[in-house]
Protein backbone atom coordinates (compact mmCIF):
# COMPACT_ATOMS: atom_id res chain seq x y z
CA UNK A 1 0.00 0.00 0.00
CA UNK A 2 1.19 3.55 -0.72
CA UNK A 3 1.71 5.84 2.28
CA UNK A 4 -0.63 8.88 2.35
CA UNK A 5 2.34 11.11 3.29
CA UNK A 6 6.09 10.83 2.80
CA UNK A 7 8.20 8.78 0.42
CA UNK A 8 8.08 5.33 2.01
CA UNK A 9 8.47 2.08 0.10
CA UNK A 10 5.38 0.58 1.70
CA UNK A 11 2.82 1.36 4.36
CA UNK A 12 1.18 -1.55 6.17
CA UNK A 13 -1.92 -1.45 8.36
CA UNK A 14 -0.55 -1.56 11.90
CA UNK A 15 -2.87 -4.47 12.66
CA UNK A 16 -0.83 -6.58 10.20
CA UNK A 17 2.58 -5.92 11.76
CA UNK A 18 2.16 -6.13 15.53
CA UNK A 19 5.48 -8.00 15.76
CA UNK A 20 7.28 -4.80 14.71
CA UNK A 21 5.96 -2.91 17.75
CA UNK A 22 6.85 -2.82 21.43
CA UNK A 23 4.48 -4.72 23.71
CA UNK A 24 2.55 -1.67 25.00
CA UNK A 25 1.98 -0.36 21.47
CA UNK A 26 0.91 -3.77 20.13
CA UNK A 27 -1.45 -4.20 23.10
CA UNK A 28 -3.00 -0.78 22.42
CA UNK A 29 -3.56 -1.68 18.78
CA UNK A 30 -5.21 -4.98 19.77
CA UNK A 31 -7.53 -3.10 22.18
CA UNK A 32 -8.18 -0.20 19.75
CA UNK A 33 -11.67 1.29 19.97
CA UNK A 34 -13.09 4.43 18.48
CA UNK A 35 -14.40 6.07 15.35
CA UNK A 36 -11.21 5.54 13.34
CA UNK A 37 -10.58 1.82 12.71
CA UNK A 38 -7.16 0.52 13.80
CA UNK A 39 -6.32 -0.60 10.28
CA UNK A 40 -6.31 3.06 9.17
CA UNK A 41 -3.20 3.50 11.33
CA UNK A 42 -0.23 2.58 9.14
CA UNK A 43 3.26 1.32 9.95
CA UNK A 44 6.23 2.37 7.82
CA UNK A 45 9.70 0.89 8.13
CA UNK A 46 12.41 3.52 8.68
CA UNK A 47 16.15 3.38 9.18
CA UNK A 48 17.25 4.58 12.65
CA UNK A 49 20.38 6.11 11.08
CA UNK A 50 18.11 8.78 9.61
CA UNK A 51 16.20 9.50 12.83
CA UNK A 52 17.34 13.14 13.12
CA UNK A 53 14.49 15.28 11.78
CA UNK A 54 16.54 17.18 9.18
CA UNK A 55 18.05 13.99 7.74
CA UNK A 56 14.75 12.12 8.06
CA UNK A 57 12.81 14.59 5.89
CA UNK A 58 15.58 14.69 3.29
CA UNK A 59 15.35 10.92 2.97
CA UNK A 60 11.61 10.28 3.40
CA UNK A 61 10.05 13.49 2.02
CA UNK A 62 10.12 17.19 2.74
CA UNK A 63 6.34 17.21 3.24
CA UNK A 64 6.91 15.29 6.47
CA UNK A 65 8.39 18.30 8.24
CA UNK A 66 4.93 19.84 8.54
CA UNK A 67 3.17 16.50 9.07
CA UNK A 68 5.22 14.90 11.82
CA UNK A 69 4.85 15.19 15.55
CA UNK A 70 7.04 14.52 18.55
CA UNK A 71 5.77 12.75 21.64
CA UNK A 72 7.67 13.65 24.79
CA UNK A 73 7.21 12.62 28.41
CA UNK A 74 7.02 15.36 31.03
CA UNK A 75 6.93 15.32 34.80
CA UNK A 76 4.82 17.79 36.75
CA UNK A 77 5.59 18.24 40.45
CA UNK A 78 3.53 19.71 43.25
CA UNK A 79 3.78 19.13 46.99
CA UNK A 80 6.11 16.17 46.62
CA UNK A 81 3.85 14.41 44.11
CA UNK A 82 4.93 13.77 40.52
CA UNK A 83 2.51 13.42 37.62
CA UNK A 84 3.81 11.96 34.37
CA UNK A 85 2.16 12.98 31.13
CA UNK A 86 2.89 12.83 27.41
CA UNK A 87 2.78 15.80 25.07
CA UNK A 88 2.34 15.62 21.30
CA UNK A 89 3.32 18.66 19.24
CA UNK A 90 4.28 19.26 15.64
CA UNK A 91 7.98 18.64 15.06
CA UNK A 92 8.37 22.26 13.93
CA UNK A 93 7.44 23.45 17.45
CA UNK A 94 8.50 22.79 21.01
CA UNK A 95 6.38 21.89 24.03
CA UNK A 96 5.41 24.84 26.27
CA UNK A 97 6.44 22.96 29.41
CA UNK A 98 6.57 25.92 31.79
CA UNK A 99 3.31 27.46 30.60
CA UNK A 100 0.57 25.29 29.11
CA UNK A 101 1.82 21.95 30.50
CA UNK A 102 2.47 23.20 34.02
CA UNK A 103 -0.98 24.83 34.21
CA UNK A 104 -2.79 21.82 32.70
CA UNK A 105 -1.17 19.46 35.21
CA UNK A 106 -1.73 21.84 38.13
CA UNK A 107 1.98 21.59 38.86
CA UNK A 108 4.27 24.04 40.58
CA UNK A 109 7.14 22.85 38.38
CA UNK A 110 7.20 20.88 35.10
CA UNK A 111 10.14 19.50 33.15
CA UNK A 112 11.00 16.84 30.60
CA UNK A 113 11.23 13.42 32.21
CA UNK A 114 14.62 11.72 32.21
CA UNK A 115 15.35 9.16 29.52
CA UNK A 116 15.28 6.39 32.13
CA UNK A 117 11.86 7.48 33.39
CA UNK A 118 10.43 7.94 29.89
CA UNK A 119 11.55 4.53 28.63
CA UNK A 120 11.00 2.69 31.91
CA UNK A 121 7.45 3.95 32.41
CA UNK A 122 6.35 3.58 28.77
CA UNK A 123 8.12 0.36 27.77
CA UNK A 124 9.20 2.14 24.58
CA UNK A 125 12.58 3.02 23.11
CA UNK A 126 13.99 6.50 23.52
CA UNK A 127 13.52 8.37 20.25
CA UNK A 128 10.50 6.25 19.36
CA UNK A 129 7.97 7.14 22.06
CA UNK A 130 4.48 7.29 20.63
CA UNK A 131 1.08 8.38 21.99
CA UNK A 132 -0.28 4.92 21.11
CA UNK A 133 0.18 2.56 24.06
CA UNK A 134 1.05 5.00 26.83
CA UNK A 135 -0.09 4.18 30.38
CA UNK A 136 -3.87 4.69 30.39
CA UNK A 137 -3.84 6.84 33.54
CA UNK A 138 -1.48 9.44 32.06
CA UNK A 139 -2.74 12.73 30.67
CA UNK A 140 -2.04 12.80 26.92
CA UNK A 141 -1.77 16.46 25.95
CA UNK A 142 -2.09 17.05 22.20
CA UNK A 143 -1.60 20.34 20.39
CA UNK A 144 -4.69 21.24 18.34
CA UNK A 145 -2.58 21.63 15.17
CA UNK A 146 -1.71 17.92 15.34
CA UNK A 147 -5.31 16.69 15.37
CA UNK A 148 -6.17 18.83 12.34
CA UNK A 149 -3.81 16.81 10.09
CA UNK A 150 -5.32 14.09 7.87
CA UNK A 151 -2.28 11.93 8.79
CA UNK A 152 0.53 12.64 11.23
CA UNK A 153 3.84 10.78 11.48
CA UNK A 154 4.67 9.71 15.05
CA UNK A 155 6.95 7.16 16.67
CA UNK A 156 6.11 3.46 16.76
CA UNK A 157 7.53 2.68 20.20
CA UNK A 158 10.85 1.71 18.59
CA UNK A 159 13.54 3.76 16.86
CA UNK A 160 13.01 1.68 13.72
CA UNK A 161 9.63 2.35 12.17
CA UNK A 162 6.99 5.05 12.44
CA UNK A 163 3.22 5.20 12.59
CA UNK A 164 1.04 7.26 10.28
CA UNK A 165 -2.05 8.10 12.33
CA UNK A 166 -5.11 10.08 11.29
CA UNK A 167 -4.90 13.22 13.47
CA UNK A 168 -8.46 12.82 14.77
CA UNK A 169 -7.66 9.27 15.95
CA UNK A 170 -5.24 10.69 18.51
CA UNK A 171 -8.15 12.39 20.29
CA UNK A 172 -9.66 8.97 21.00
CA UNK A 173 -6.62 7.64 22.87
CA UNK A 174 -6.85 7.21 26.66
CA UNK A 175 -6.32 10.45 28.58
CA UNK A 176 -6.33 12.64 25.45
CA UNK A 177 -6.78 16.38 25.96
CA UNK A 178 -6.51 18.74 22.99
CA UNK A 179 -4.93 22.08 23.85
CA UNK A 180 -4.35 25.28 21.91
CA UNK A 181 -0.80 26.60 22.14
CA UNK A 182 0.81 23.45 23.55
CA UNK A 183 3.38 23.65 20.76
CA UNK A 184 5.18 26.97 20.40
CA UNK A 185 7.63 28.21 17.79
Amino acid sequence: MRAPIGDFDTATPVTDCLQELTAPVADAVRAWRGGVPADRVLYVETDPRWADTAVFVQHYGRDLLEQSANCVVVAGKRAGETTLAACVVLSTTRVDVNGVVRRQLGARKASFASMETATGETGMEYGGITPVGLPADWPLLIDSAVVDLPYVLVGSGRRRGKLLVPGKALTELPGAVVLEGLGVA
